[in-house]
């Protein structure tokens, strides 16, 4: 029997760039934040939008690298001290 791992599509496989993909994906959610808001006013939309995103973010990286902080800091182009205190922020260390 042959055994094939199975694997999620990635936007490649459909033919489209996975910058664009991410961008669309994050346009969709912007739009249906601002139709849930009900006529209500925002604030601080910037610092929301960053604490929302980041945390899935770096959880998501730091799990594909298996916890290598340096490995995380390479693909994130950002200083190892610097990944170190955003996972520490986000209760990630």
């Amino acid at each position: 029997m042959n055994k094939t791992k199975l694997r999620k599509q990635t936007a490649s496989d459909r033919g489209e760039s996975p910058e664009k993909c991410l961008s669309d994906n994050v346009q969709r959610a912007m739009e249906a934040y601002f139709d849930d808001l009900d006529g209500h006013e925002v604030t601080d939309l910037h610092a929301l939008f960053l604490e929302e995103v980041e945390k899935p973010f770096f959880d998501v990286v730091m799990k594909h690298t298996r916890g290598n902080i340096t490995h995380a800091a390479q693909m994130l182009g950002l200083n190892r001290v610097t990944l170190r205190n955003r996972l520490k922020k986000y209760g990630l260390d």
